[in-house]
């Protein structure tokens, strides 16, 4: 196939895609579930300032006092709060189904490709966004790290320094971290425990390698998670990955499913006919 062609139908697929949620927005009204946001706010900020207050002078204090076995150790966990690791699978994952032939595909497979395209474009808006906001944070509020207690203390403010030294509140890699959290939350809640013990202690390495405070793990993780349930509640909206319920968070569908789908000896798809048809549907009606 010539690289016309591709573009030709990339473009194509980016249209129906387009045309797809701007339907659904129209059709399917906001009925977003009652969460007290602004208690959940409010826990966050006081849990915040308690481990500020009682953790954080402590951490400056240590920095460098850990085994260089320990900080190695943590070092090489850390990198997996950085962003890449979940945006580059995501964006690749796009851009494959993008260029995908659609209409030439099984309807079973139609369903898996649609299903991981939803996906990757629930961990790029939560992550992605999640990053955009903490790097507009932290250097817009320009706290110093804990790397330079010694000079600026525990809290010495730079804001919009536009200088790594003083961006340090919320972290980054805790801000990531909360949004996986986040995700998998949504995608598997009964497991949630397991989620946070995982993400959690990738968040605290950041202390343990001295690029952060408690208190900016702590913040970034909230922030995270936060961004994380905002893009669920409107994928849930749109159909994608979750139904509208009343219950307080999405709820994965089941038709959700990241395996090839088998199908029973009846011969009738476990794609269902409502989700699948939906696929075919949304992307007939756009030509």
């Amino acid at each position: 196939m010539s690289v016309l062609a591709l573009y030709r139908r990339s473009l194509g697929n980016f249209r129906d895609t387009m045309t797809i949620v701007k339907r659904r927005f129209a059709a399917r009204p906001a009925r977003y579930p009652r969460i007290l946001w602004s208690v959940w706010l409010l826990a966050w900020v006081l849990l915040t300032v308690a481990i500020f207050l009682r953790l954080d002078a402590g951490a400056g204090e240590m920095r460098g006092e850990w085994s260089p076995g320990f900080v190695r150790f943590t070092d090489f966990f850390t990198q997996f709060g950085l962003g890449g690791w979940y945006l580059i699978p995501a964006a690749l994952c796009l851009v494959a189904a993008n260029l995908t032939d659609w209409r030439g595909l099984s309807r079973q497979a139609r369903m898996l490709v649609y299903n991981w395209t939803c996906l990757a474009f629930l961990v790029l808006c939560a992550v992605g966004l999640s990053g955009l906001a903490v790097n507009l944070l932290k250097y817009g509020i320009g706290r110093a790290r804990p790397l330079y207690f010694d000079s600026f203390g525990v809290l010495s403010l730079h804001p919009f320094a536009m200088d790594a030294r003083f961006a340090g509140f919320p972290s980054g890699h805790a801000t990531t971290m909360g949004a996986v959290f986040g995700i998998l939350l949504l995608l598997f809640p009964r497991r949630w425990y397991v989620a946070l013990a995982v993400t959690a202690c990738i968040a605290s390495t950041r202390v343990f390698v001295g690029a952060h405070y408690p208190s900016d793990t702590v913040a970034g993780f909230g922030l995270g998670l936060a961004v994380a349930v905002i893009s669920g509640l409107v994928f849930a909206r749109l159909g994608f990955i979750f139904g509208q319920t009343g219950a307080k968070l999405p709820v994965r569908k089941r038709t959700f499913r990241l395996r090839p789908f088998r199908a029973p000896r009846s011969g009738i798809s476990t794609a269902g006919p409502v989700e699948a048809g939906e696929i075919g549907a949304d992307r007939t009606q756009t030509h």
